[in-house]
């Protein structure tokens, strides 16, 4: 038989009988394809149970740890001079994905009576500084990132905020566990703030008419107070200012 089939289709022997246990695995998977449809519906089914159960549980979780995110940060936000505005984690179900079943934004009011809305549509550049500063206080414990940088944080704040927010920038340096430490860098024009600093640089841009260049300079003790002066006097920088810069920095490595 074997010989009469390779005569009439052709190839050898093994052709043959490769083609026939094609044909019988493809007759099975016809004459039980309805079982192994409904063993495929059981797993599935059994798959989406699972996902429903893992989903749900973490939503459940991060509900939860948002309640004490929002505290967390209206404690922060209220140190910082910026008790009014309010602060909250929004959630929204989404189609199962890899990261769950919610869809989570931040959400805030800036004054009392306004909506809530996105961080970007409200906050102004010095506000959004400061909220970002309050989030990686809270979250610093958590936060894998090494090197964090602020950019004039300080942006339209007081004198009295802006320590605030120097006592703050120093403990978000000093909060991360294991006995390893966070580089914390903050550009800044208040002296409050740079005080605070363990290390100072002096940025300042010059040209010769044809370019310009950015030089950037490690300061000495002596030359930090002299910054610090000039930032408290601006051109006029006399003794009593010289001396209110000495004692600034006396102050800040107390507080520290």
């Amino acid at each position: 038989t074997l010989h009469k089939l390779k005569r009439k289709y052709g190839g050898s022997v093994e052709d043959v009988l490769a083609f026939l246990e094609k044909a019988k695995r493809q007759l099975d998977e016809v004459e039980f394809a309805t079982d192994r449809i409904e063993q495929l519906q059981k797993k599935l089914s059994g798959l989406q149970k699972t996902l429903l159960e893992q989903g749900t549980a973490l939503t459940e979780a991060r509900k939860a740890a948002a309640q004490r995110l929002q505290r967390e940060i209206s404690s922060e936000l209220m140190q910082l001079d910026m008790p009014k505005i309010r602060f909250v984690c929004e959630f929204s179900e989404q189609t199962p994905q890899e990261n769950g079943l919610d869809a989570v934004r931040f959400l805030m009011s800036a004054n009392v009576g306004e909506a809530l809305r996105p961080l970007s549509k409200v906050a102004s550049g010095g506000e959004l500084a400061r909220i970002m500063l309050a989030m990686k206080n809270v979250l610093a414990a958590e936060d894998s990132v090494g090197t964090m940088i602020f950019d004039e944080v300080d942006t339209g704040v007081s004198g009295k905020t802006s320590q605030k927010i120097g006592i703050k920038l120093r403990a978000l340096a000093m909060s991360i566990p294991d006995d390893r430490m966070a580089q914390v860098i903050c550009i800044t024009h208040l002296p409050q703030i740079a005080s605070m600093a363990d290390c100072h640089f002096e940025i300042k841009k010059s040209t010769d008419g044809a370019s310009t260049k950015t030089r950037i300079t490690r300061l000495k003790e002596d030359e930090v107070v002299a910054e610090l002066a000039r930032l408290l006097g601006g051109a006029n920088v006399t003794d009593g200012i010289i001396d209110s810069a000495r004692e600034m920095k006396e102050l800040a490595k107390r507080e520290k």
